[in-house]
């Protein structure tokens, strides 16, 4: 995996991000961030094909892979994404960069736009994988949504209880979530689910993870209607990417949510694929990501 890539990590304020990065050190630069349960891994396939043109960063967030994070606090800002997004731009500032474009995926797509939001000037353009704003999704929550994003409502539960049922058997768990949201018809290779696997069988990881969507019920959803409320829009062009399959096949309204939140362009379609575009679709999404960063 990532031939030609090297691993680097950053100190940031309360966590240490382990990424790798690739590509001409003159490309135009351009983050790839994953999303639950996963790490940088999920970016295999694609990464290698953008960096034959661009100077490519793929991190694992905060507690999540080989990066460490903070001890949970009362309030789970520790894991909101405004704290995930400042590390990615501290990040990017010690390798040189005050500006850049992202791509995120489920949770990384998350901490994507709350850079867009948060830091403007530092964004050129924003892509978004299988997700759509975190206040739009509570909004849109009805009983057969809750079904399929259950996951959100078990893991933001008070500690211990989600970290003892994962731990017990964290394999299952991982394995049995991964390939419940695949599309149909769709694999992953062995290699990778062993690798996010053996992550969640740290209890560091499982911790994290759950502090993360703690987070995301809490802290991440006062900063969106702070944002809603105060006006603040992302201002760089969009583009959104989801599966078919995804969510059991409900239409979310991908593009509507995006363009309630940026001034920008948003553009946007469907792959034929459940939830992990990056892995059951690579060669469009490397494609669409090249596309989107060239016009």
């Amino acid at each position: 995996m990532f031939e030609g890539f090297e691993s680097h990590r950053a100190d940031v304020d309360g966590a240490s991000i382990h990424y790798k990065c690739g590509g001409p050190p003159d490309g135009a630069p351009v983050v790839l961030l994953h999303g639950y349960p996963q790490s940088h891994v999920c970016w295999r396939d694609v990464a290698p094909e953008l960096a034959t043109t661009h100077n490519v960063f793929v991190p694992d967030l905060r507690g999540y892979g080989a990066s460490t994070g903070p001890d949970p606090d009362p309030e789970h800002l520790g894991y909101s994404k405004r704290a995930m997004a400042a590390d990615i731009v501290a990040l990017m500032g010690e390798a040189g960069f005050d500006r850049f474009a992202v791509a995120g995926h489920d949770r990384g797509g998350r901490v994507a736009y709350r850079m867009a939001l948060d830091h403007p000037d530092v964004i050129e353009k924003l892509m978004v994988l299988d997700m759509i704003p975190t206040l739009d999704v509570v909004k849109q929550t009805n009983k057969n949504l809750a079904l399929a994003v259950y996951h959100w409502f078990f893991l933001a539960q008070p500690a211990p209880l989600p970290e003892t049922l994962i731990a017990a058997n964290p394999e299952y768990y991982v394995s049995w979530t991964i390939n419940s949201w695949l599309g149909k018809g769709f694999e992953l290779e062995a290699g990778a689910i062993a690798s996010y696997c053996t992550n969640f069988g740290n209890m560091s990881v499982i911790q994290a993870a759950c502090e993360d969507y703690r987070a995301g019920m809490s802290s991440d959803l006062d900063h969106d209607l702070s944002d809603r409320d105060a006006g603040r829009r992302i201002q760089c062009p969009v583009h959104a990417l989801w599966g078919d399959q995804s969510d059991d096949g409900r239409d979310l309204g991908h593009i509507a949510a995006w363009q309630r939140w940026a001034d920008g362009d948003v553009t946007g379609r469907a792959l034929k694929c459940g939830h992990f575009l990056p892995e059951e679709r690579p060669v469009d999404v490397a494609r669409e990501i090249a596309e989107f960063l060239q016009n």
